[in-house]
């Protein structure tokens, strides 16, 4: 090891001892979120491999920093003054800072500004190769043509090397092009796809004419006016979509004949490499069965289905095909088809479906192939859900190779040729460390970058990280954050924070175990901060996660209150002391556990925010999968109703909602606050105008001093003390 190594993993020790020790100072809860950069750890900015060599490159200032893998020479490319020199002679502004580039190759890279696509070459200098319109939306652009899809309005566009062609034009209110579909459910973030070659681009047209309309109030409009969005309420209509085919070079559409029902979920669209197929999942409205369909991209005609997927409870693709390097038929499907989310080498024949990935550990991440196709490397959870490792697997023999061992979450960038990683590894106490090493000898690796513990200098309390019984048998990681001057002889109030739904994990072995500063800052003031993941939450496993179908709430209170009996059993807990706050789902499980019987008189105070109140008036692609329609499971959206347990509130419950929210529509609180009203209820409330589903920006500050004012006022100790 040189010495540049041996230095930086002693400043490291020292640096991560600090953070058991009880040090002076303090954060505020505004610090916790307007100064989270300056106390989150450090990272090597634009961390990239450039493809086809060992070199990679992170950002320092306004200068690119190079780095030659095996040997570790290092170089910096100041180049920000040589692509200003190119933008004032092309009439262009110069920037203020380097952009975000993405390397192309050994010599040259392209960036995007707001309006302009450039490449530069350290040989040629600055090109202009395309625009959009600076108010475009939705921009997508290939990277090799450097054609720009984008939207205005609900109307899409591509720029073509300089000219501007209409792809599609809304003919009426409610008909979109190029947006995302399906509510931005099964893994669904865009709504543009361009084939490899970038003369075709995929692309969705929604139309949601049939669904309801549903107001979000203009405020500052005298008087106050209305937008209006479209909201597929569970049971109700749904919108239809289609996928079309423009061809750039004709100027034309067509529309794959993806059939009917027209209430379908068109999902995961891919190309294949020789630009011939679209490649779509298909899943039924009730999701529980998917079919892979091959359609022809030139005649939109339905070619075959490659294969097929059903479950008891409901399927959820979520990855697009990715296909093998140098394959026209070859591809890698993830899928839970075994319990666990796998990677499958699949052939569009449908003939071959070999398991890649295995056992009780879910692939997390994919990061690709080798250049020659013959490995893959992917990230896992363990079986405790709690850490990440990443692998390698060779394609045709199925061996695979961990390249890392020590506990804790490791996130790795593998360069086009497969013979190097860089691995980005973080814990509970590491606030983050970069390896090199080649893939194939793991334990041969260099330290090349290592963050300071940004948080040295103040107080912070110990977390603890472990796990429950569930009453289901199954284990439950929890985290619990003590106060800084923890005494065991006393006796603490306990806030638990709860999300507790599916695409969610909220206690992991990274920086901090998963908390946020916000948590450190309560236990500051004095309180116990914990948190338990339950059934439904998410890198498990399928049956860990499906625990909950057409039964929400059930089984998530179960494990919330097998927690609260961990915490009771503690005799530095005040079991009299407990409050509860969580959003969104976790809003809903609030107002779960202030008032569903299960949990009478466990929890003193409680804030949800966000709330889903009755799961009828939440949406239909996330409600169904979960829940069925209430027209199949009436008895369990009855059950997971919350107006009907409104009697049972003893505590003081705060409820907030954003005004503008268009995921949990604020009809969800304001109902549920008219029934308090008419059943004589007394129940604390907080509108934030114009805000969506999170209150973002500074109000968030404004938020959490409210929480923890809330807090304080109502988890006092019997004398009246605060925390």
């Amino acid at each position: 090891m040189n010495r540049f190594n041996i230095g930086l993993c002693l400043s490291l020790l020292l640096a991560l001892l600090s953070t058991g020790l009880s040090a002076q100072g303090k954060f505020s809860m505004s610090d916790a979120f307007l100064k989270r950069g300056a106390l989150s750890p450090a990272n090597l900015r634009q961390l990239q491999w450039i493809p086809g060599t060992a070199q990679f490159t992170h950002l320092v200032g306004n200068q690119l920093v190079r780095t030659n893998a095996p040997n570790l020479a290092v170089d910096t490319l100041n180049l920000l003054p040589k692509i200003n020199e190119g933008l004032v002679s092309l009439g262009a502004k110069p920037l203020d800072g380097m952009p975000a580039v993405t390397w192309i190759g050994a010599d040259n890279m392209w960036f995007h500004t707001d309006k302009e696509i450039y490449t530069y070459s350290m040989t040629e200098g600055l090109n202009r190769k395309n625009w959009h319109p600076t108010e475009a939306e939705n921009v997508d652009i290939h990277d090799k043509t450097f054609a720009a899809a984008y939207t205005m309005g609900n109307d899409l566009w591509v720029n073509l090397g300089g000219k501007e062609l209409g792809v599609g034009k809304s003919e009426a209110d409610g008909i979109v092009y190029g947006k995302s579909v399906h509510r931005d459910e099964f893994g669904i973030f865009k709504g543009t796809f361009w084939s490899a070659s970038g003369r075709y681009l995929a692309f969705y047209r929604m139309d949601e004419s049939m669904v309801t309309k549903y107001p979000i109030y203009v405020l500052d409009s005298m008087p106050a006016q209305a937008r209006e969005i479209r909201y597929p309420y569970a049971g109700a209509k749904s919108h239809h979509v289609t996928v079309g085919v423009f061809d750039t070079q004709t100027g034309k559409s067509i529309y794959l004949k993806t059939g009917e029902p027209a209430e379908q979920f068109l999902t995961n669209v891919s190309w294949t490499p020789d630009d011939k197929y679209v490649l779509i999942a298909v899943v039924n409205r009730e999701q529980n069965h998917m079919w892979f369909n091959q359609y022809d991209a030139t005649t939109g005609a339905f070619v075959k289905t490659i294969f097929e997927e059903t479950s008891d409870t409901w399927v959820e693709p979520e990855k697009p095909a990715v296909f093998v390097p140098g394959s026209n038929d070859q591809f890698l499907w993830q899928s839970e088809r075994d319990g666990y989310n796998h990677l499958y080498l699949c052939s569009l024949n449908g003939k071959t479906a070999r398991q890649i990935s295995k056992g009780a550990m879910p692939v997390t991440n994919f990061y690709g192939f080798d250049t020659k196709g013959e490995n893959c490397f992917y990230q896992v959870a363990d079986e405790s859900g709690m850490n990440r490792y990443v692998f390698a697997a060779n394609l045709k023999t199925g061996v695979f190779t961990r390249l890392n061992s020590e506990e804790g979450t490791h996130n790795a960038l593998i360069n086009t040729t497969g013979e190097w990683a860089l691995d980005a590894f973080v814990n509970a106490v590491t606030p983050r460390l970069v390896y090199l090493s080649r893939w194939s000898d793991p334990a041969k690796r260099e330290i090349i970058f290592g963050a300071k513990n940004p948080l040295e200098g103040y107080s912070l309390g110990l977390t603890r990280t472990s796990t429950i019984s569930s009453k289901g048998g199954m284990q439950l990681n929890t985290r619990m954050i003590l106060p800084p001057d923890f005494d065991s002889k006393r006796q603490y109030p306990v806030l638990v924070y709860v999300y507790g739904g599916p695409h969610a994990q909220m206690v992991t072995n990274t920086w901090l175990a998963g908390a946020d500063l916000w948590m450190h800052h309560m236990a500051q003031e004095g309180f116990i901060i914990f948190t338990v993941d339950g059934r439904g939450s998410a890198n498990r496993g399928q049956a860990f996660e499906s625990a909950i179908h057409r039964r929400v709430g059930d089984v998530e209170i179960e494990d919330q209150l097998a927690g609260v009996e961990y915490l009771k059993a503690q005799t530095f807990v005040d079991p009299a002391r407990i409050g509860v706050f969580g959003w969104s789902y976790g809003g809903f499980m609030t107002t779960s556990l202030m008032t569903r019987p299960e949990s009478k008189d466990v929890f003193k105070c409680g804030i949800a925010g966000g709330p889903v109140i009755d799961w009828k008036m939440y949406e239909i692609m996330y409600t169904e999968r979960y829940m069925d329609t209430p027209q199949e499971n009436p008895e369990g959206y009855a059950k997971n109703s919350l107006f009907q347990y409104i009697d049972n509130l003893k505590g003081r419950l705060l409820m907030i909602h954003g005004t503008s929210d268009d995921v949990v529509l604020w009809q969800h609180s304001l109902r549920y606050i008219r029934e308090c009203v008419r059943k004589g209820k007394q129940i604390d409330y907080f509108a934030y105008p114009e805000h969506l589903h999170n209150v973002m920006g500074k109000d968030r500050v404004h938020l959490f001093e409210k929480v923890e004012q809330f807090f304080k006022e109502n988890l006092r100790d019997a004398t009246g003390t605060r925390p």
